[in-house]
């Protein structure tokens, strides 16, 4: 199972106006070595920039981040190699015309003989049910077949690592429990945001992130009761 580690990482950015940059992050320290994190917390409590962190998309202002030893600063490339990305709109990264156009380019890298990378995009494409919709344009899809593609898509190439970051957010029912069931068999370690308790009960540890800070860390069903009386209190949104 893949490490991920934070030391002592703060996160802070400059905004328009103000003479002091805006924290976003402050005095976190993990070592994430579980093979599902669920990550919950109010909208704007800094979940998405955890996340960002892990592949590098976010660098820290203070302190460092690694996965599996590899610095995300320094050693960025080898940390995307590993860790797969899913963002909360799938159209921030579907950028061909179709589904199986944007999985093939996912491979395109790793599989040089179109042949074999069409088969392999067919492969992660139908693990989803979504050949029927293979060659559509994206913008004929619904959200939740956007999403799914993009899960595919990031898939196909076989992280160590897969980072959601509000994976069931616009995913109906049924795509909601075929995500959990997908989800529950893969491989790769997973930390996830959500605001789904449900799902995040699905997980092996759950942090509770407010105003920038891990406020508890532990088992799912403690985590939630945690957050449940955070939002009950006032300090969250629900």
């Amino acid at each position: 199972m893949s490490t991920i580690s934070l030391s002592n990482v703060g996160v802070r950015v400059a905004v328009d106006g103000r003479p002091d940059p805006k924290v976003l992050l402050q005095d976190i320290t993990l070592n994430l070595t579980e093979r599902r994190i669920g990550v919950v917390g109010a909208n704007g409590s800094g979940k998405s920039t955890l996340l960002r962190l892990i592949n590098g998309l976010v660098p820290p202002s203070s302190g460092t981040v690694t996965v599996n030893g590899s610095d995300t600063v320094r050693k960025v490339r080898a940390v995307r190699q590993q860790v797969g990305f899913v963002f909360t709109d799938p159209l921030s990264q579907l950028v061909m015309p179709t589904g199986r156009e944007d999985v093939e380019l996912s491979l395109r890298r790793s599989v040089r003989n179109g042949a074999e990378r069409r088969e392999k995009a067919d492969s992660a494409l139908g693990r989803f049910g979504l050949l029927p919709l293979a060659d559509q344009s994206i913008y004929e899809l619904s959200g939740g077949e956007r999403q799914l593609m993009a899960l595919a898509a990031v898939l196909a190439v076989n992280p160590s690592v897969l980072v959601l970051d509000e994976p069931s957010t616009l995913l109906d029912l049924r795509n909601r429990e075929l995500l959990r069931r997908t989800l529950s068999g893969l491989e790769q370690q997973i930390v996830m945001s959500t605001h789904d308790l449900d799902l995040a009960l699905d997980m092996d540890r759950v942090l509770v992130i407010e105003a920038g800070r891990v406020v508890f860390d532990g088992r799912p069903a403690d985590a939630v009761d945690a957050y449940r009386s955070l939002c009950a209190t006032g300090l969250a949104a629900p």
